[in-house]
């Protein structure tokens, strides 16, 4: 008879929960544990706030200018990334979180033009010179950030080592951002609330989903107000400046990694991303700024089985 088992954790600044079935605690433990320990390990690698990840590493090259040689898996995030920057037409930029030094979200202020545009000469993929495994930065003073994907990329690895140790039914939930293992034992989809941008604590639709991943980005989380004017955290890496037209996206999609890349996009797109996300023909929902809601999710909130 399998059980539901629950293990909240923390990791990568949120509240993070797995879920999954099987036979009795003492199974369900150590494969916990080591999903759990998966996450970690990719915010250990991959944070920036670590002075001992190989991210930090990295950047430690990058400030000084020069090469540096990486393994397979930062290589296979480096492709992922660099493929988002050209679907993105540059907007997707992994070299773009240096902008954070302008701007204060906790403060009730507006950067410098000219600090913005002193950073913006330290951004851009294409300062970069990338063939695996050697990745060489040609200006100094530049900076990589893979906030976009670590905590995507650890939900879909966290479910992959749950699947690996033969767990077939539960969720992995970092924050939000949800990869789905299988569908309850008795087929029935888990329900998945999306938070309505503008409307704390009401649901913006109600997803049935049985496999895949849910991922959604907004200007919700972090951004100031200023004189009835909200500037997102979310920032165009060709201006410096936030995003407009939209207030949250979601997206259903195989792995979390690229529903997390997709909103994104999207949200970095403005108003123009809502075209973009229908020519994908994928299950995605937003909210723009005027609090119109679209997308195909919104007509049909339930996802059908494999």
């Amino acid at each position: 008879m399998l059980k539901l088992y629950s293990f909240p954790f923390a990791a990568m600044g949120t509240a993070c929960t797995l879920h999954f079935y099987s036979g009795d605690n003492f199974e369900a433990d150590p494969i916990a544990d080591s999903a759990i320990a998966e996450v970690q390990r990719i915010e250990e690698r991959y944070s920036r706030y670590c002075p001992d990840s190989f991210l930090s590493e990295i950047n430690r090259v990058a400030l000084h200018g020069g090469a540096i040689a990486v393994d397979e898996e930062t290589g296979g995030l480096l492709d992922y990334a660099y493929a988002c920057h050209a679907k993105s037409g540059g907007l997707f930029d992994i070299s773009s979180g240096i902008l954070r030094q302008a701007w204060e979200f906790t403060s009730s202020s507006l950067p410098a033009q000219e600090d913005i545009a002193t950073l913006l000469a330290s951004v851009g993929l294409d300062k970069l010179k990338w063939q695996a495994p050697r990745l060489e930065f040609t200006v100094r003073g530049m900076e990589l950030d893979f906030g976009g994907l670590g905590k995507e990329y650890a939900a879909d690895r966290a479910a992959a080592v749950c699947l690996s140790h033969g767990i077939r039914h539960g969720l992995v939930d970092l924050g939000g951002d949800i990869r789905v293992i299988g569908p309850h034992p008795d087929n029935s989809p888990w329900r998945i609330g999306i938070l309505h941008p503008r409307q704390a604590e009401s649901l913006l639709v109600t997803l049935e989903v049985y496999q895949g991943a849910l991922a959604s980005s907004g200007d919700y989380e972090r951004c100031i107000l200023l004189d009835g004017k909200r500037y997102s955290h979310i920032l165009n890496p060709l201006t410096g400046w936030p995003v407009h037209g939209l207030s949250s996206v979601s997206v259903l999609a195989e792995q979390c990694m690229v529903a997390g890349s997709l909103c994104t996009i999207a949200m970095l797109k403005g108003r123009a991303g809502i075209p973009w996300l229908g020519g994908l023909d994928i299950p995605h929902v937003w909210v723009d700024e005027d609090g119109i809601q679209g997308g195909p999710l919104v007509v049909d909130a339930q996802t059908s089985p494999a």
